[in-house]
């Protein structure tokens, strides 16, 4: 059974749509899709994803907050190598857990219809 992130819808408004299939976000129309494995580092990583005056999803905060994502730190177990150190205690190591969605937060910002409908129009959204 796949691992689904954790959702906040954090305005009201229309959504960008978001699908999970595996390790990978797919935002709006297969407009943007984020293999969230990739981004996994050992602080945590905050991701925006905005919405710029003409509809268009963008890296980073454009006109508007469409989605962000939170990647916590990657977690580690220790485990035994085997070895003895210089003072007979068991050598451990550190091996990285695997990548887990359940980690992940996805925060989805609302716009109101009659922005989505300017947008989709190709007009002009002067906000």
């Amino acid at each position: 059974m796949a691992t689904i992130a954790k959702t906040i819808e954090k305005t009201g408004g229309d959504k960008i749509d978001v699908r999970i299939s595996g390790t990978k976000v797919i935002l709006g129309d297969d407009e943007m899709t984020l293999n969230l494995s990739k981004y996994e580092r050992d602080d945590p990583v905050h991701i925006d994803i905005g919405l710029n005056a003409r509809g268009f999803l963008t890296f980073g905060v454009s006109d508007r907050y469409a989605v962000q994502i939170d990647i916590p730190g990657r977690e580690y177990d220790l485990v035994d190598t085997g070895e003895l150190d210089e003072n007979g205690s068991p050598r451990m190591k550190k091996v990285a857990k695997a990548f887990s969605m359940a980690n992940v937060t996805v925060t989805l910002w609302g716009r109101a219809a009659e922005e989505a409908i300017t947008d989709e129009e190709g007009g002009e959204n002067n906000e």
